[in-house]
């Protein structure tokens, strides 16, 4: 809306271009090899809005896997694209970009070797694109055979396009000969009947069976020594037309005066319904918004010229146009070689074009991170294309599907026994029987904290109830004492719009399963639940309720200090000289699964009771949720179990309904960590001890969690459950254990696992996680160092902090202690990171780019955060379980440099490292020759032999 509805936008010619694809009743298709798309996107961009193409199939983009940047400079506004990268070596690559009214969708296919294919499927009709290496592959003419066969079997109308680098054209080419007897045989007819190559050969071809295709033309248009082919293709009538409602309002231009003015009329009103009140505020805020900035809705279409086409553009492409037109009159030489260099030139001036618009549209919003993610987002993220026309219908469709992953889950699981009191006995020390009433600064400081989500079910726009928080905050905080005071929440606040979200880009779009359900709820109503939720958190900690080892959404604990603790006993358990076991096990939809009576009852066994237990069962209770696809909306649907998605309470209540797992992994005595719904339970394998008696431990305490979660509706999905073995070398080597049966299933011990975004080896070495931390940085820096031209260094910098320093700091003190060469592999990322932003040579000496940044090394930047994570015990604010692991120092004698010391403990690897250094160090020092013997060398020396020795003692 905000690049269509702009001053300057001819309304008129927008419904006259409607009217165009109104009365199209054929398809315009083209299909280029363009040998490199890199270097001419703002080209292909132009070309296809001019030449109105719908379907643009393009061979050689030379695409890399993963890097959408090119892709979407090329994809004009209401167009989308599917593309299919060469995976090895140079060139090749495959991309089809149409209007996003198509809706074609990619059907996988067998790989091959001899050539590279993307078939798609757009309702009936099946359209394949080839691209063959011009190296002879002496597989290729039974590997098409097998291709077309399979593409003649299963669909009636087959269209296969593409560069087949075979001289069709050619009368004595044996290859040739083959390729036309598979067409006979087939019953397919090759339509290309002019040469598509500047040496005068026909290497492009357009292949069907039986689709009345008509307008076959050929043409050059400057940018490759291929030519390309055009044609048009009969609409079908199950197409959309290329137009959208689009329905708006132009906040931007509210009189803030006269808007103030009608919300100073607002006082409020003594209701004593908080329903009746919430209808007020709804009402009211819709009528003067209404006044203010009315909503309209008009037809447009996204076929425009680029933002950044500018008048000099528009004259260059006019002077292209009119070579174009003399060499395909003249036929001369010189004219084609004038509108060949032209339009490289053209390709050129289009690139530095929007450079400078982006670089303008960035440095024009400094401190506007949105803006910049956003735009960045638009540059280098793949634009997925819509498969699902916003219908009621559709809308019902993904209501059903999402509904009944939650019943056929529900309706799996065994009846409600006794399990409900199945909780631990500790005695609350304050019962909570009703809330504090909120005050006005308080809801005034929340609603400037939080985030300008804005839903459609509000009555005005989040940021402009930001802008005049003031004025509006009195009759929010009536609503919520109202609330608060009677145990009631609106109706109006307990309904969820539904947006379907594609899980990622690379699945199925067309199988339902795929969609994540993201939920969209009114902005007062999570003002609210931050009330309720901060006094829910008071009563836990003040009566020692959360349970100790649950670090999800708790203050002062993260996944890396659960991670922290994990790792810390696992370490302590391979120096006591036995290997751990460790078991992540994961749940289906446990959010959505929750059963409500169960959680009342948690509540209340944990203090709440009266108006508090009130308001959380009418919280609970008619609760309704919508699909939403566009402007389209599916029927209402009743909440009967779960916590709601994207709310503020619902992790809080999650965490409490989870409280008896604690318990009954305790009786089994085996350690375990928990943050949110993922759980980790991990024991130890003695050597001297039987194994066996040790899987039994684990697997009787399996079944016991199982039945439980089944009990309390959670559903364990075993397929994903993994399980690894950690330990040194030498214990891993004389372990016997092979596998772990967990619910019935043997699942064989992994080699890697990834534990909260971290991936754990059997060693503890975590190369694994290093190589991947730089595999996926040096991914977005490659990215990042596309767009630098055109960025300032701090909107730059924030991209290099947001998409590399997060990943090198995400639970960087678990590497504390990691082989040196690991550190020189992060150190090696963060050097390229200051190339990259500081623009400077890749020989330039780094150490005084990175004082000039004030970027800390890696290796410090993890003692930094091994440090920080310590004083954070020393000073109440880290979890309970990494305090317990710290013993302060007690000396004999008070000396001020042994103030606020650290017992550090005496492990068993250490200690052997300890007497091996104290016998070898006299006989080796000795040993050296006189002029290295320096006391410069002295603290090298012993730091060097010291970690040798220790890494051998390791060993």
């Amino acid at each position: 809306v905000q690049h269509v509805l702009k001053p300057g936008v001819d309304f008129t010619l927008l419904r006259s271009l409607n009217k165009k694809l109104d009365s199209k009743t054929h398809l315009t298709l083209q299909q280029l090899n363009v040998q490199s798309l890199s270097n001419k996107s703002g080209l292909m961009h132009d070309h296809i809005l001019d030449k109105d193409i719908d379907i643009m199939c393009l061979s050689e983009t030379w695409q890399q896997p993963g890097v959408y940047s090119v892709l979407n400079e090329a994809c004009p506004p209401g167009y989308s694209y599917l593309e299919k990268a060469r995976t090895t070596g140079r060139g090749g690559g495959l991309a089809v970009i149409f209007r996003e009214n198509i809706h074609l969708s990619p059907l996988p296919v067998p790989n091959v070797t001899s050539f590279e294919s993307l078939v798609l499927q757009c309702k009936h009709p099946l359209s394949a694109l080839i691209y063959r290496p011009p190296k002879s592959q002496p597989t290729f003419i039974s590997d098409i055979h097998d291709f077309l066969i399979s593409l003649c079997t299963s669909h009636k109308n087959i269209l296969v396009i593409g560069d087949f680098n075979i001289h069709m054209d050619s009368h004595t080419s044996r290859q040739t000969s083959d390729f036309k007897q598979v067409l006979d045989c087939l019953n397919l007819q090759q339509l290309v009947d002019g040469p598509t190559h500047n040496k005068g050969h026909i290497l492009d071809l357009i292949i069907t069976d039986s689709i009345p295709l008509t307008d076959l033309h050929i043409h050059d248009i400057g940018v490759s020594d291929h030519q390309a082919v055009t044609i048009k293709v009969p609409l079908s009538s199950h197409l959309n037309k290329p137009k959208r409602q689009m329905t708006y309002r132009n906040t931007k231009n509210i009189d803030s005066t006269s808007f103030t003015q009608h919300l100073q009329l607002l006082s409020p009103p003594l209701y004593s319904s908080v329903s009746d009140l919430m209808d007020y505020y709804n009402d009211n805020l819709s009528s003067i918004l209404d006044i203010h900035a009315p909503q309209k809705t008009r037809t447009v279409t996204f076929t425009r010229s680029a933002p950044w086409f500018t008048d000099k553009l528009r004259a260059m492409k006019r002077l292209g146009r009119a070579l174009e037109r003399a060499s395909k009159t003249s036929s001369l030489t010189v004219h084609k070689l004038a509108y060949r260099e032209h339009q490289h030139t053209y390709a050129k001036a289009l690139s530095t074009a929007r450079s400078e618009h982006y670089s303008t549209v960035i440095n024009n919003n400094p401190g506007n991170s949105k803006k910049l993610f956003s735009t960045v987002s638009h540059l280098l993220k793949p634009q997925i294309p819509s498969h699902h026309t916003p219908t009621a219908i559709n809308c019902n469709i993904f209501l059903d599907s999402f509904t009944s992953k939650i019943d056929n889950i529900r309706s799996s699981l065994a009846p409600l026994q006794n399990s409900i009191h199945d909780i631990s006995t500790t005695p609350v020390k304050q019962h909570l029987t009703h809330f504090i009433p909120t005050t006005q600064q308080e809801v005034e400081k929340i609603v400037c904290t939080s985030k300008p989500s804005t839903c459609s079910l509000d009555p005005i726009p989040s940021p402009l109830l930001k802008s005049h928080n003031q004025i509006i905050s009195p009759l929010i905080t009536k609503i919520i004492n109202l609330s608060l005071k009677t145990g009631n929440v609106p109706l109006s606040l307990k309904t969820a719009l539904i947006k379907p979200l594609l899980k990622k880009p690379s699945l199925d779009p067309e199988n339902l399963s795929n969609y994540r359900p993201i939920s969209n709820l009114p902005f007062i109503s999570k003002i609210l639940e931050k009330v309720v939720s901060s006094q829910l958190h008071n009563h836990l900690k003040t009566n020692s309720l959360h349970e100790k080892f649950q670090s999800g959404f708790r203050p002062s604990h993260s996944t890396e200090t659960a991670l922290i603790r994990v790792t810390n006993d696992l370490l302590m358990t391979s120096d006591s000289g036995s290997t751990s076991l460790l078991i992540l096990l994961d749940l289906s939809a446990a959010f959505d699964t929750i059963d409500h009576n169960i959680l009342l009852h948690r509540l209340q066994h944990i203090g709440l009771s009266d108006t508090i237990l009130h308001w959380f069962r009418s919280y609970l209770t008619d609760r309704t949720e919508y699909v939403v696809l566009g402007n389209a909306k599916s029927r209402p649907h009743t909440i009967t179990c779960g916590v709601p998605q994207g709310s503020v309470l619902g992790p809080t209540l999650f965490t409490i309904y989870m409280l008896p797992l604690g318990c009954v992994v305790g009786r089994h005595g085996i350690n375990f960590h928990c943050y949110a719904d993922d759980t980790q339970l991990y024991l130890k394998v003695s050597p001297s001890g039987s194994p066996s008696a040790t899987l039994t431990r684990l697997s009787s305490c399996l079944e016991e969690i199982n039945a439980w979660m089944r009990q309390n509706f959670l559903q364990l999905n075993g397929s994903k459950t993994e399980a690894i073995q950690t330990g040194t070398p030498q214990q891993l080597r004389t372990s016997p254990i092979a596998s772990v049966s967990i619910f019935g299933h043997s699942i064989p011990l992994s080699p890697s696992i990834t534990n909260l975004g971290v991936k754990f080896d059997p060693h503890l070495s975590f190369d694994n996680h290093v190589t991947h931390i730089c595999k996926t940085s040096f991914f977005h820096l490659r990215n990042i160092s596309k767009l630098r031209p055109f960025l300032s260094l701090s909107a730059a910098e924030r991209l290099v902090h947001a998409f590399v320093s997060s990943r090198l700091d995400y639970c960087n003190a678990l590497l504390i202690g990691i082989p040196g060469r690991n550190i020189q592999k992060l150190q090696f990322v963060q050097n390229s990171a200051a190339r990259v932003l500081m623009r400077v040579r890749k020989y330039d000496h780094i150490t005084p780019i990175l004082r000039t940044l004030h970027w800390l090394p890696i290796s410090a930047r993890i003692e930094y955060k091994v440090l920080l994570h310590t004083h954070h015990c020393l000073h109440g604010d880290a979890p309970t379980y990494l305090t317990d692991l710290l013993t302060p120092h007690t000396a004999t004698r008070t000396r001020s440099g042994q103030q606020h010391r650290l017992l550090a403990p005496r492990t068993r690897l250490m200690t052997m490292g300890d007497r091996a250094f104290e016998a070898a160090a006299p006989r080796l020092w000795n040993a050296l020759p006189d002029h290295l013997r320096s006391p410069q060398t002295v603290d090298a020396f012993k730091k060097g032999l010291k970690t040798f020795l220790f890494k051998k003692a390791y060993s």
